[in-house]
């Protein structure tokens, strides 16, 4: 009778932690059609552009917070090899789980086209609490101009 009576002690390590809903505005800042305010993006979508836009930034860029953003525009300039391939898809690893906690990377995939000069990024990703595996598609290339 004893053994039934008897509680489980919850600790820390039992808690599955929930993914909570994710907002962000439209990086384009286009007027949503019905409520004439800036569009909002919503949970995955906020994500990868949040993903995104840290990949994009670069460190120095926004106000007040000068270590984020990502070095990968300053590589953009050299000669793309494998060495470069390389560099790029560890500096978008470290940037991504350095500034987005939302995230678990599971993969970073960097194709080179030399005859254009840009590069084909795919990073795969876990949300925090969700079993899915997500991608984000990107191409990265030398600003023109």
């Amino acid at each position: 009778m004893a053994e039934y009576l008897q509680r489980k002690i919850i600790t820390g390590s039992d808690i599955i932690p929930k993914s909570r809903a994710f907002r962000d505005i439209v990086t384009s800042f286009a007027m949503h059609p019905s409520t004439h305010d800036v569009g909002l993006v919503k949970n995955y979508n906020a994500i990868k552009q949040a993903m995104k836009n840290l990949v994009l930034t670069a460190p120095g860029e926004r106000f007040y917070e000068p270590d984020i953003g990502c070095q990968v525009s300053q590589a953009l300039f050299e000669p793309l090899d494998a060495f470069l391939a390389d560099s790029i898809q560890e500096e978008i690893i470290n940037t991504i789980e350095s500034f987005d906690e939302r995230v678990t990377i599971v993969d970073v995939k960097i194709e080179t086209n030399n005859e254009r000069h840009y590069i084909t990024v795919q990073v795969f990703y876990e949300i925090v609490g969700q079993p899915r595996v997500e991608q984000l598609d990107f191409i990265l290339e030398r600003p023109s101009g």
